[in-house]
């Protein structure tokens, strides 16, 4: 691992337990065991980390529903996919899940506006396939984006919980909350 991959490391461990705003250079520093001078040559600032992490992780969420996208598949499917591939993405990397999904509001202009950006397109990814259930009959919901707003909520606390070594796999764990979240979304005038 570079020099810069460890301080993009031991950063993101920092952020997650401390917070972006309570983690200072000599923090890092400290944790790295090094000078804090020395970070310098590595990184323009602490929130380069912060845009490194926060950017690399949604290429990762984009990447993951992107490969699951099957465009002649049902709204179901296309949920259950879209779910299973948020988990994989979350519970690849919890520390850098945990900075993704809390830290990103301390991004300064562009990059909070460009991260807000795909923010509202991932989210209008999941809203397009309620938008294409509510259509086909398969679900049947008051408002889509409260839907997806939960779907979403519902996944994204998982970073809190989550450990490799726990009783769920992520397959399980993204097949479970699959089906808690569309049985509640299925049409029940059956």
């Amino acid at each position: 691992m570079s020099r810069k991959e460890q301080i993009e490391q031991t950063a993101t461990a920092l952020f997650k337990t401390r917070g972006f705003s309570a983690t200072s250079m000599r923090d890092l520093a400290n944790a790295l065991g090094i000078e804090a001078a020395s970070i310098y040559s590595h990184i323009r600032s602490k929130e380069e980390i912060l845009q490194r992490v926060c950017f690399r992780m949604a290429d990762e969420f984009f990447g993951a529903i992107d490969t699951s996208d099957r465009k002649d598949a049902s709204a179901s499917h296309k949920l259950k996919q879209a779910i299973a591939a948020h988990v994989q993405v979350l519970t690849r990397n919890t520390e850098a899940s945990a900075v993704f999904l809390q830290e990103w509001r301390h991004l300064s202009e562009p990059h909070h506006s460009a991260f807000l950006a795909l923010r509202d397109r991932y989210e209008n990814y999941f809203r397009d396939i309620i938008r294409q259930g509510i259509a086909s009959g398969e679900f049947q919901v008051p408002d889509e984006k409260f839907a997806v707003l939960t779907i979403l909520s519902g996944l994204n606390w998982i970073h809190t919980w989550y450990k490799p070594e726990g009783k769920m796999t992520p397959d399980e764990i993204a097949e479970n909350l699959s089906a808690m979240l569309l049985n509640g979304l299925k049409n029940n005038l059956n």
